[in-house]
Parts: C-alpha cells; sequence; structure tokens
C-alpha cells in the first residue's frame, strides 16, 4: 500500500527542477527557478520551481503540483505509472497494491475529483439537518441566496470519521494528500474539518484546491477560530490569493485590486458590489502574492483593519514589498477606523463610506513614514535619530536605485521637516536685484556658522571669504555642478529649494539661491549672478567642475532632460552628507568599540559609500564624448 509516508519519501529523493528540466528550459532566478509555462501559451515567465518545497506553480494559469503530479499531468501517465517511473529512478521499491486499490488507481481519480466531492457533500451538509447552526450564523451575516451559492458555503458536521465515510469511494492516502483527513502515528487517520462552516477555496481556473473552515460551536475555546487546508500538491497558502479567479476579471474592468484580510471581508465586499478584492490566507501578504497582484493591477489596494494587528499586518506586508518595489508597480493603503473591518464598515455607514476611504488610499512611502513616525515617543535627540535610522534602514532594503533613491529623498524631506521646522522668513525688496536675502543673527544660518547679508565693505567681503574658507571641503565639483546648473536653468530652483534647505554643510552660495525663491520676481540667470557677486560669491567656474558631463550643463541640451538629470544630482548632494555623517559615526565606534556588530555597520555603509560614488561616475559620464 502507498503510504503518506512512503509518497512523502519518493518525492524528497526526486530533485524537481532536474525533472521538469527534462523537458522545460529553466532559468535560476534565486533559490527558485521559472520559465515560460508549459502548460499555457505565455510570452513572459510565470511559471516557478522551488526544489526545498517540492512544487512548481504558475502565476498565470494556476498550474500546480509535485514531482508526481507533473507526470500524470504534464507526461500524461496513470497515477501508478508514474510513481513506478519515479521509484525506478530513486531505487525504491514500489509496494505491492491491494486489489481495491489498484481498481481505483485504473479509475484515475485525482486530487481535484476528491476536492469536488467534498465541496458537493459540505454543500448538501448545509442544507441538510446538521447545518441547522451554520444556516443561523449565516443569517446574522446577512448574506443573501445569490451569495451563499456563488461562493459555495457548505457544513462541515461533526464527528472524526464523517467525510471518510461520504467519500468512501476515494482512498484514504488520497484523502490524506488532499489536506482532507490528518494522519498521525499509533492512531487511525480523522477529518480535518468538524462541526465549521466551510468555504471553497480555488485556483485561478475555479477549481476547488483547498477550504477554508470557521468553527460555529462556542465552547470550543480550544480550537482556532479559522482552519485552512494544509499545503498540498494542489495547494500552497502562499501562492494561492482567495478569489483572484473572481477578482481579476472585475480588476480589469476598475483598474483595482483590493486586499483585505480574510474570506469573509471578501465575501462582505462582493456582497455591498465591490466585487474586485482577494484575501490571503492565513498568512502575511508574501512576495509571490505581491508578484500575483502586480500581473493585474499596477498598485493594488490594502484595506486593512484599523486595530494594531491590522497595521502590523500592512507594515509586514510594506517590509515584504519595498525589495520588489520597481517602477510604477506600488501598493497604497487603506486604513479603516479603528475597531471596525470592512464588513463593519459597510453596516455601519454603507458601501459608499468604504468607497471613499478606498479612492483616499495613501502612498507607500506616507504610510512608511507615519508608522515609524508614530511607533514611538519622540521626545529626545536619540528618540528622533532613531526614528531616522528605522526610516533608512527600509530604504536600504529597496533593490532598485532610482527608487531607493527617491524613497530617501522623500523620507529625508519628511524626517528634516518635522526635525528641524523651518522658521519663518521676511523678505526685502533691492534695488535694481529686486531681491535682497534677510538680514539674521550670527550663528543661525542653516549652511555655515552665520547668516548671509550683502557686504558693506571690503573688509566684510574679507570676513566672508575667510568663514566659507572654512567650508572649502563642501565647495566640491558636483556642488560647483549644482549650482552651475541651477543658475542656467533657473525655473528649475524651486522645485529643489527645500531639499537644499534641509541638508547641512552644503557650499554657501546654495543658501543665497534658495533665499531668492522667496522673491515675487521671476528668477532669471543674470539676476541670480548678480545676486551671489553683491554677497561676495562668485558663479562656478568651468574649471570647479571639470569632468563632470552632466546633461543640464551642456548646450542645447532639453528643458525635460536638463530637470531630470539635475534632479538625480541634487539627489545625490542631499544624500551624500546623510552618508558620509553615518559613515563616520559607524567608523568611530567600530574603533571604540571593536565589536562584530560595529564592523558590519561599518562596512555596510562602506558598500553605500561605492554605491554611491560608482552612481555619480555614471551620471557624471553619461555626455562623455
Amino acid at each position: 500500500m502507498l503510504t503518506p509516508q512512503w509518497l512523502d519519501q519518493l518525492r524528497s529523493r526526486v530533485t524537481l527542477s532536474a525533472l521538469i528540466g527534462r523537458s522545460t528550459r529553466l532559468q535560476k532566478a534565486g533559490r527558485e527557478y521559472k520559465a515560460c509555462c508549459p502548460f499555457h501559451n505565455e510570452k513572459s515567465p510565470s511559471f516557478t520551481v522551488n526544489d526545498e518545497k517540492g512544487f512548481y506553480h504558475c502565476f498565470g494559469c494556476g498550474a500546480h503540483g509535485d514531482a508526481i503530479r507533473w507526470m500524470t499531468d504534464h507526461q500524461g501517465l496513470p497515477f501508478m505509472d508514474a510513481v513506478k517511473e519515479l521509484a525506478a529512478e530513486a531505487g525504491m521499491d514500489v509496494p505491492a497494491p491491494d486489489p481495491k486499490a489498484a481498481r481505483i488507481a485504473e479509475k484515475r481519480d485525482t486530487l481535484h475529483d476528491v476536492m469536488a466531492a467534498a465541496q458537493d457533500w459540505f454543500k448538501a451538509s448545509l442544507v441538510g439537518p446538521e447545518g441547522g447552526q451554520a444556516r443561523a450564523y449565516l443569517a446574522t451575516r446577512g448574506f443573501d441566496a445569490h451569495t451563499l451559492e456563488r461562493f459555495g458555503f457548505g457544513y462541515a458536521p461533526e464527528g472524526r470519521q464523517a467525510l471518510k465515510e461520504a467519500l468512501s469511494r476515494f482512498p484514504e492516502v488520497m484523502l490524506i494528500e488532499a489536506g482532507l483527513r490528518i494522519a498521525v502515528e499509533e492512531r487511525d487517520p480523522y477529518d480535518r474539518f468538524r462541526g465549521r462552516l466551510m468555504l471553497p477555496i480555488e485556483d485561478a481556473r475555479g477549481r476547488v484546491i483547498a477550504f477554508g473552515g470557521r468553527i460555529l460551536a462556542a465552547g470550543k475555546t480550544d480550537a482556532p477560530k479559522y482552519l485552512n487546508s494544509p499545503d498540498t500538491p494542489l495547494f500552497d497558502k502562499g501562492r494561492t490569493l482567495y478569489n483572484l479567479h473572481r477578482a481579476a476579471p472585475a480588476a480589469r474592468q476598475s483598474g483595482r485590486m483590493i486586499v483585505v484580510e480574510g474570506y469573509m471581508d471578501v465575501i462582505a465586499l462582493a456582497a455591498a458590489g465591490i466585487p474586485d478584492a482577494v484575501a490571503p490566507l492565513g498568512t502575511a501578504l508574501t512576495e509571490h502574492q505581491i508578484e500575483m497582484l502586480w500581473r493585474h493591477v499596477e498598485t493594488p489596494i490594502l484595506c486593512f483593519d484599523g486595530d494594531a494587528a491590522g497595521q502590523r499586518a500592512a507594515m509586514r506586508a510594506i517590509s515584504r514589498a519595498l525589495p520588489l518595489l520597481r517602477p510604477a508597480h506600488s501598493l497604497r493603503i487603506v486604513r479603516l477606523p479603528e475597531g471596525l473591518d470592512p464588513d463593519d464598515l459597510i453596516k455601519a455607514r454603507g458601501p459608499r463610506a468604504l468607497e471613499q476611504l478606498l479612492g483616499e488610499a495613501k502612498s507607500l512611502v506616507e504610510v512608511l513614514w507615519e508608522f515609524e513616525r508614530d511607533a514611538t515617543p519622540l521626545v529626545t535627540p536619540e528618540d528622533k535619530a532613531g526614528l531616522k535610522a528605522r526610516l533608512m534602514a527600509h530604504v536600504d532594503t529597496i533593490q532598485h536605485p532610482d527608487i531607493a533613491s527617491l524613497y530617501r529623498r522623500a523620507l529625508q524631506d519628511r524626517y528634516s521637516e518635522f526635525a528641524f521646522p523651518r522658521r519663518e522668513k521676511t523678505w526685502q525688496s533691492r534695488g535694481a536685484a529686486g531681491f535682497q536675502p534677510r538680514q539674521a543673527r550670527p550663528g543661525s544660518s542653516r549652511f555655515g556658522p552665520a547668516s548671509f547679508s550683502a557686504p558693506s565693505s571690503p573688509e566684510s567681503i574679507t570676513r566672508l571669504n575667510t568663514r566659507y574658507g572654512q567650508a572649502s571641503g563642501s565647495r566640491d565639483a558636483l556642488s560647483a555642478a549644482v549650482i552651475a546648473g541651477l543658475i542656467r536653468w533657473p525655473c528649475l530652483l524651486p522645485r529643489h529649494a527645500e531639499a537644499l534647505a534641509r541638508t547641512p554643510g552644503l557650499d554657501p552660495r546654495f543658501e543665497i539661491l534658495v533665499e531668492c525663491c522667496g522673491d515675487t520676481a521671476a528668477l532669471e540667470s543674470d539676476a541670480l549672478t548678480t545676486i551671489l557677486r553683491d554677497n561676495g560669491l562668485d558663479e562656478p567656474t568651468v574649471a570647479e567642475y571639470a569632468g563632470l558631463r552632466f546633461g543640464f550643463l551642456i548646450q542645447g541640451t532639453e528643458q525635460e532632460q536638463a530637470a531630470a538629470e539635475l534632479a538625480q544630482a541634487v539627489d545625490l548632494l542631499v544624500e551624500r552628507p546623510v552618508l558620509e555623517a553615518a559613515l563616520a559615526q559607524a567608523t568611530a565606534r567600530f574603533e571604540s568599540e571593536l565589536s562584530e556588530a560595529a564592523f558590519a555597520e561599518q562596512q555596510r555603509l562602506l558598500k553605500r559609500k561605492l554605491e554611491f560614488d560608482s552612481r555619480l561616475r555614471q551620471m557624471a559620464t553619461r555626455h562623455a564624448s
């Protein structure tokens, strides 16, 4: 007899990628392999093979299984022939089946047949004498008959052997393999689902591959409220989204897909006329599920409960999404009122209230900022430094360099505005130039030892030049190039003023340019040069940024291209002091502690510094002839 233990041993001896690789070209992708699906025509790979789990899965058509299923579904072999062929290769002897098992094998019942039969039995039990408690519970949810039929509600009666007796035409090994029965050592197997309201979980083709059951007996405090099927050759909970086969067509019409916490939330939304919702199955949203969502919409909406658990679930999903982010693909997040789930909100305020919240979904970067800002009290400088460290740790997980740079800048801007509130400014008119920076008390400058004002004598200019010379380390080629770019393209100055104003230790000429943004007169290159000169400062010469071939410095560059490259250069300029300060701090810590953790942190930041330098070189030589 083929016991579950024997079949597991057979699967463990088969390297699935080697088996599938004989007829399908596989490409290594991290811990998995990927390929164009052999079960349906496609141009981009959506078929994955995982040797650790022993499963293959297609995100496009839903094909899923193990080595045995590959031999039956792809190679077209009967179940026993597939087992014998794999066993021969693995050097295992196949136990002789009894006559009854042989006759069953000849009928070629599959696990899909088992699951379909179980679903029919659960549905019949719901309307039978034993289903009264389940029907009473459904009446409290307010679902109409159409919703009950559409989602296939059923009932699993009490009794450890009830399902086995109802599905007696299937061998016990198949019921166990399908996750419907539980096998334990030295005890008889028993039914997994007992006394529960049942819901079928279906694949992308609408076939039943698993079940979810909600307990009905209030006294069973030791039993889980919701119980799902275990992973089987048909079902991998980390690669399955509940209701995807219904939500995907609806999403093509609405242009959105909503992710809620559980399948009862999905059904509540569908009953309220919102059909484009899916749910993970008892786990946090996985990387595979995020990729599945992105195959249908570019920015799915997470709609989790407003309680602490719901927000933790949202953050777990965000943490898993950050390394995967790519252009135009992200997440948006809705936070429901505290204490309400989607069903509660719909019942209390109607579907329109939920639709309004969905329309106000926040961006991933905004939710990331708010979550970390509100995570702990921010009273001391150390508290605020901890906030910045947590934000940058999130940014470090983003693999796409452009997105990482944009996130770093966006979060640094929010942090600077929070930690260093900007003071009110007063503006004065100034003769032909039409502008004069504000007079400020010594020591109040954001960029150097003191604020800037128009020098009134040669002695004043000498003092300014002496003071600015102390910051000559900041007056490097990148700073000079950005200043020259802002003077060449004065219309682009306002969009970068805030970021530059909040960045410490920059070339003093930046403060003069930033102050110009408060003037009502139109910014012009000649006026900016004049203002710099009136403050004892010169326009950068070509020699200051020799070797840097930025597009915004080249004659004839289109404004759109200049704006894009100038934005990238400013990002680097803003990022650099933060990175250098963190590296200096980590180096000092390592030199004082000589600990492994301090060394690892220093090495991580050194790697970031090398990556930064590489990005700068690539940008600066992009237009080299």
